[in-house]
This record gives structure tokens, C-alpha cells and sequence, in this order.
């Protein structure tokens, strides 16, 4: 595994946003695909649910679900600015993602983010895109983790939900693992039921090294452990949705390498997650993304559990081989960070120590 060297010597710190406290005010707002009328009440259940932990919540107007947008791009980026910004908001969390949240990049007042006090960003998906950018950009922590329509869903252990990681003070540490449950199939008709809070978690499943024998492999694999058994990691978490945040390589919003100069000089883990797409195009975004150089500071790779289809002949572990087999860092596959619930709280930018052993496996954050 390449070396980073041990320390921070040097890199620009991070800033976190102040923790999150009940009283603070959340602002909703939808950056990228807006809420439709029969899930109008779902969107209700989530504000009450966010009072109802103590906070305020304000709704923005680009929340529009009659199109593939909320509203133009301008006027969403534009709303997008005004709540980072706004010293009284300390936190924004989008309903979910969508399709074209990149076409906020070139209208979102970036330097007024960056001169602001930091306000955290959550969310997944195409989320992820602005919230990549953000931290690249700006040096702002963000948090990859539940959009608001899955809030009020209960996290079981050990994953937390961002709204409890939010709350936590700069310099403190938290861990989480793989879930040992998750949904392997199917997803929750809101319409039918617009409070429903339980996870269905029906099938077991935990993370795996992409060498790991015990799982169909072929070719040449990355991420062996040590001759104690014991896999170990460290560096800057960044990441998202393969789908959406490909789209930033090559661009000033996702220059990784830049990133890791600035922040990382320990390097990075890079967490990634196909939402949808099937795997010859998952393995075309993720070879953009190594010729774009996204991995050269990765001293670990997560990939996403994801329900994405096959292609014909090829899988999706075959996209994973196809572009990170070769790399000498470990790959961990099946990790609970994407479009198949639950969902790991990521903060981007985070120090992060991921621990792989024959018996259990930790991902430790450091908000430092």
C-alpha cells in the first residue's frame, strides 16, 4: 500500500460546521429532482418528523416534482447558495437526489460558501455530486448519508444516522461496520404508506476484499491482508454515486489530486456506489475516473452493495476487477453506502480508519 506518510504536517485543515443542537434550523431544498403530489405527504411525515427531534425547518420553493428538475438551474442554485450561507441555518438536506443536480456547479456562488461559517450538506445519490464538489472546492465537510425522505427511518447498529453524527463536536471520533442486514430487493411504497420509519432488512450480508477466495474472483485482485490476518487503512473519506459524481472528473469540482494536496497529505479512501446503471457502463464511469487519477492517492477503495444490473456476460464485480484489480490498495466491496439500505453516515473529508480482520470489521471517522 502506498505510503502518505503518518501525520497532517502542512495540509490545509478541514472545517466542520458547528454541531447540529435542537433548535437549529434545517432547510429543505431540492437541488436536483423535486417531491411529485403523491409523495407530498411523505415529504409532511419527514418535516414533522425533524421538528419533532427539536429542530426548525424551513422549506425552500425549489421543490417543484412535476419535471426532471425542481426549477432552473440558476433559481436552484441560487436557493442552494442562500441556505449555505444564511448564518441561521445549519444544516440542508435535499428530499433525494435525482438526474442533473450537476447543472448547479456552474451557477453556485462557491467563494460566498467557502467565506461563510460552514453549514452542513447531506444526502446521496445525485446529492452526491454537490456534496463531492463542495469539499473539494471549498474544504467544507459534507455528509454522505440519508436524503430526508429516508430520515425517519432507524439506523440500526453499528450505522448512525447523520443526524447524529451532525451533532457531534469537531475533533471527536465515531465508529460504525457493516450492517448485518440489508434489503435485497423492493422499496417502500411511500404513497401506500407515508410514515413508515422500519428498514425492511431481510437478507444477511456483510463486506468483502475483492480477493477474498471464498467469493467468485477471477483475475488479478488487490487489498491483502497482512500475515496477521489483519487489513488495515487510513486516509481523507471522498466519494459518491459512480453515475453522477463521473461526471466531475477532469474538472475543477473533482480534481482529487489537488484535494488530497491541499488536505490529504496521508491520502484518501475513495467510497463509490452505482446506483442503477448496468455494469459495462459502471466500468466505463470508473475507468474515467482512474484516467482522471481519482485513485493514485487511495490507500483504500469502498464500493457500494449495490442492486444495479449485469450485463451480459459481464457482472458488476467484473466492472469492479475490469478498472481496480490492478491497483495495490485494498478493495472492499458490499459496503453499506449507497442505494441499498441502510446507509453508512460518510463525512467527506473525515480522517477515516477502516480495520478489516477474519472477525470483524470497523470504519472509524475522525471529525479533525
Amino acid at each position: 500500500m502506498p505510503d502518505r506518510g503518518a501525520g497532517t504536517l502542512g495540509a490545509v485543515p478541514l472545517r466542520y460546521p458547528d454541531p447540529l443542537t435542537p433548535g437549529d434550523r434545517i432547510a429543505i431544498t431540492a437541488p436536483s429532482a423535486g417531491v411529485p403530489a403523491d409523495l407530498r405527504p411523505r415529504l409532511d411525515f419527514c418535516v414533522q418528523h425533524l421538528r419533532r427531534r427539536g429542530y426548525d425547518v424551513v422549506l425552500g420553493e425549489c421543490l417543484d416534482g412535476t419535471g426532471v428538475v425542481s426549477a432552473p438551474a440558476a433559481a436552484r442554485a441560487a436557493e442552494l447558495t442562500a441556505f449555505l450561507t444564511d448564518p441561521s441555518i445549519a444544516a440542508v438536506v435535499p428530499p433525494w437526489g435525482g438526474e442533473l443536480a450537476v447543472e448547479v456547479l456552474p451557477h453556485l456562488d462557491l467563494q460566498a460558501v467557502a467565506a461563510a461559517e460552514p453549514t452542513w450538506l447531506v444526502g446521496y445519490s445525485d446529492t452526491s455530486t454537490l456534496l463531492l464538489a463542495l469539499t473539494t472546492t471549498t474544504g467544507i465537510a459534507t455528509v454522505h448519508g440519508q436524503n430526508l425522505l429516508d430520515t425517519p427511518y432507524r439506523v440500526p447498529s453499528p450505522l448512525a444516522s447523520w443526524l447524529d453524527v451532525t451533532a457531534l463536536p469537531t475533533g471527536a471520533a465515531f465508529t460504525q461496520g457493516p450492517s448485518s442486514h440489508h434489503r435485497a430487493a423492493g422499496f417502500d411504497s411511500w404513497q401506500d404508506d407515508p410514515t413508515v420509519s422500519d428498514f425492511t432488512l431481510d437478507t444477511p450480508g456483510t463486506w468483502h476484499l475483492l480477493h477474498d477466495p471464498t467469493h467468485t474472483s477471477t483475475g488479478t485482485d488487490s487489498g491483502h491482508p497482512d500475515p496477521e490476518g489483519t487489513l488495515r487503512a487510513r486516509g481523507r473519506l471522498i466519494g459518491g454515486c459512480i453515475e453522477t459524481v463521473s461526471t466531475l472528473a477532469g474538472t475543477p469540482f473533482g480534481d482529487l489530486g489537488a484535494f488530497a494536496a491541499e488536505h490529504a497529505p496521508e491520502g484518501l479512501i475513495v467510497y463509490l456506489e452505482a446506483g442503477g446503471e448496468e455494469a459495462t457502463s459502471i466500468a466505463r464511469h470508473l475507468w474515467r475516473l482512474r484516467l482522471a487519477g481519482w485513485f493514485e492517492h487511495a490507500n483504500a477503495v469502498l464500493i457500494g452493495r449495490t442492486r444495479a444490473p449485469d450485463s451480459d456476460g459481464f457482472t458488476q464485480r467484473d466492472a469492479i476487477r475490469s478498472v481496480l484489480g490492478e491497483l495495490a490498495v485494498p478493495v472492499v466491496l458490499d459496503v453499506d453506502c449507497g442505494h441499498v439500505p441502510p446507509h453508512l453516515a460518510l463525512i467527506n473529508g473525515a480522517l477515516a480508519e477502516l480495520t478489516m480482520t477474519t472477525s470483524s470489521t470497523t470504519l472509524t471517522q475522525h471529525l479533525c
